[in-house]
């Protein structure tokens, strides 16, 4: 079942003014997670916001909550998002950090007491768009065991790297288990399994079952005990920075909710000539496409290329949609 954009967004809108918001924190808000599935990230855009609906009705989201300044120390700043929707808190700082690279060339903002941000892309395209590089990431819930534990006690944090570019911007979005939580729960509601093995079962025993995975809550690592050492210092850097909650504050409370987030931003525009950006960035995406591909058939992508030809190819078809997910959102 495929829905064309502008029907998902209108859908969506519609809820969000039932609910109480602004209009154009509505408006902002629906085109975020429209965007999301647009683009790919179905787990973060229309699947994910039954949940996001139920954390507003549950009262952990504050639909009229602004950010609020808590310190300003020059190019670093530090907000507090007093609970308010996620995808808007993160927004908001973005554009903040934003605003604070065009001043000072680099800008830092640190959130506390925010929610889920959906999908972390959204705040690394909305930098390139921009013109500047972007490295954002959060923490969350503990939902990952260090390396060598067989419980959960760190996040799988995410983290993007952005940098614009005029043929197409590279984003990466990644969070640090192999798979994302999003993307297990995608696969399981397939029946699908995991073209790697993706983490363990509750016998201990490495599986491609996302199923097992989910229920075991022991996802593996990016890079087995290096991407568990990234995920440690990502969370700290996230409390340090926004005197917030850590992963293991965030544990002790019912769902995930009060994270930690940072948001860099460079204006490259004034640190380097016309044109500087896009030819350091062609040649190596050249470089990239041009390596011999393991299978006949097969093709090398730079972060971000795939996202561009879904985004164009559900502009184009509509966008593939889970028919009970958007039954559930036509009942609301």
């Amino acid at each position: 079942m495929r829905i064309p954009f502008e029907q998902m967004y209108q859908e969506l809108l519609r809820v969000l003014r039932k609910k109480g918001f602004s209009e154009e924190r509505a408006r902002l808000c629906a085109r975020i997670f429209s965007e999301s599935s647009r683009d790919g990230v179905y787990s973060h855009g229309l699947n994910r916001f039954p949940a996001f609906i139920k954390y507003t009705d549950l009262g952990y989201i504050d639909v009229h909550a602004i950010p609020e300044n808590i310190a300003c120390f020059g190019a670093i700043e530090r907000w507090d998002g007093k609970s308010g929707p996620g995808p808007l808190n993160a927004y908001f700082c973005m554009e903040r950090a934003i605003a604070l690279s065009r001043e000072y060339g680099i800008g830092c903002v640190a959130l506390r007491n925010t929610n889920h941000w959906m999908r972390g892309g959204t705040y690394g395209w909305q930098a390139v768009e921009a013109g500047c590089i972007a490295i954002c990431f959060t923490n969350t819930m503990p939902n990952m065991p260090p390396w060598g534990g067989a419980e959960p006690r760190i996040g799988n944090n995410p983290l993007v790297i952005a940098v614009p570019r005029q043929q197409g911007h590279l984003v990466l979005d990644m969070a640090m288990s192999l798979f994302s939580y999003g993307k297990m729960g995608v696969t399981r509601g397939r029946g699908e399994l995991l073209p790697f093995e993706g983490g363990y079962d509750r016998e201990g025993q490495l599986t491609h079952d996302p199923d097992a995975i989910l229920k075991s809550k022991r996802p593996l690592p990016i890079g087995f005990w290096k991407g568990s050492g990234l995920a440690m210092m990502l969370d700290l850097l996230a409390t340090i920075l926004s005197e917030g909650q850590s992963t293991q504050e965030i544990g002790k409370i019912e769902d995930e909710r009060n994270v930690s987030q940072v948001f860099f931003c460079i204006d490259v525009q004034q640190q380097h000539r016309p044109g500087y950006i896009d030819q350091i960035a062609d040649e190596l995406v050249g470089y990239i496409h041009a390596t011999l591909p393991v299978k006949e058939d097969g093709k090398i992508y730079y972060p971000g290329e795939r996202t561009l030809q879904t985004r164009q190819e559900n502009l184009e078809q509509g966008i593939p949609v889970d028919e009970r997910k958007w039954q559930q959102i036509i009942e609301m």
